[in-house]
């Protein structure tokens, strides 16, 4: 069974996806990104969706539960490299991501989490999609 890569980075999770997600393997990473969350008391989760050009509804939720499932568990979730085409679809399919930071790049996205784990700039708010 295909697996995507989950890095450890500190106290932070990376998860690059650089293949097409169908619905098994979603819910696989879903599973995944949660169970070393727990096992590695991770503060932050960054997934980066950069390669992604086609994202559905199911892939949509899948990305607000995992950030749901995560704060529940005291870490914050990043998405970053939205492409725009993914933007406009996720908006037009009516889902919104709560609780979801996001950044334009990886690099940002450790930035924002740092932010939010250390409280270190208020200022950040304006990448959230609260």
């Amino acid at each position: 069974m295909e697996k995507i890569p989950i890095l450890k980075f500190g106290e932070f999770l990376l998860v690059t996806i650089q293949v097409d997600l169908y619905d098994q393997l979603a819910e696989n990473l879903e599973a995944d990104l949660i169970n070393l969350v727990r096992k590695h008391h991770s503060r932050g989760v960054l997934i980066d969706i950069s390669a992604v050009s086609i994202i559905d509804s199911f892939m949509g939720r899948i990305l607000v539960n995992i950030a749901k499932m995560s704060k529940i568990m005291d870490a914050e979730t990043v998405v970053t490299g939205m492409q725009p085409a993914v933007a406009i679809t996720l908006i037009e399919l009516g889902l919104h991501f709560e609780g979801v930071y996001n950044a334009l790049n990886i690099e940002k996205g450790m930035e924002l989490l740092r932010s939010k784990i250390y409280n270190l700039d208020e200022d950040h708010d304006i990448y959230s999609s609260e």
